[in-house]
């Protein structure tokens, strides 16, 4: 007899979830940092701005685009080790990517104010 596993739609469906919570966690973080060095008009360094504090919901986010990226092939390719491997180098790169846009964008605003990162004076 021919046997098919269940598809991992619960996975899937959890892993949205971490995503989208922890993607509001790190919108809510970021803005309360921001009004924070607006207030305080120092020059900081990138530590400073990229902290433990804004990390950690990054983390989140990465962590469950993983699994939903991963539920998300399995579905269709029914092996779980071909999905991870897969989905963990591919939410790994994209995430250092966005780390790192992340990182410049805010030394901009630090550095320029907000007409440092004004798109639409091009």
């Amino acid at each position: 007899m021919y046997y098919l596993p269940e598809p991992p739609y619960v996975l899937l469906i959890f892993g949205l979830f971490i995503g989208i919570t922890s993607g509001l966690a790190f919108e809510a973080t970021l803005k309360l940092k921001v009004q924070q060095w607006m207030k305080q008009s120092q020059a900081l360094s990138q530590q400073e701005t990229l902290g433990f504090d804004l990390l950690f919901p990054f983390w989140g986010i990465c962590i469950g685009i993983c699994v939903f990226l991963e539920a998300g092939l399995e579905i269709f390719l029914l092996n779980p080790w071909i999905a991870y491997s897969i989905a963990l180098p591919l939410t790994i790169f994209i995430g250092g990517l966005v780390w790192m846009q992340l990182g410049k964008l805010l030394q901009q605003l630090l550095t320029g104010g907000s007409k440092a990162i004004d798109l639409d004076a091009f």
